[in-house]
């Protein structure tokens, strides 16, 4: 066996396992909603979205838009981008 008919054989073991192409336009389903009310995005790790803590959230929002009072609330991706933007210029946030 040569070098090119064993890593053709390996490339094709390595392909079976991975997930089929027509997986890949599904769109993903999420398990953790944003706790900004009214928003229905995901707040997934995975799609973007991420966890801060509800003083730092309070600032931005106010405590009427926030549809949870625990310690550290999970945000999507445009609120958390928001979020960042709002807090870019604080001088507590980076000290």
């Amino acid at each position: 066996m040569g070098f090119k008919s064993r890593a053709k054989k390996l490339k094709d073991a390595a392909q079976a396992g991975k997930p089929k192409e027509s997986d890949k336009g599904k769109e993903k389903s999420g398990v953790v909603r944003c706790e900004i009310r009214g928003c229905k995005n995901w707040a997934d790790k995975t799609m973007g979205g991420r966890r801060i803590a509800y003083d730092r959230a309070v600032d931005v929002w106010g405590e009427d838009l926030l549809s949870s009072d625990s310690r550290r609330l999970s945000v999507c991706k445009q609120h958390y981008k928001e979020w960042k933007k709002a807090r870019k210029d604080d001088p507590d946030e980076w000290s």
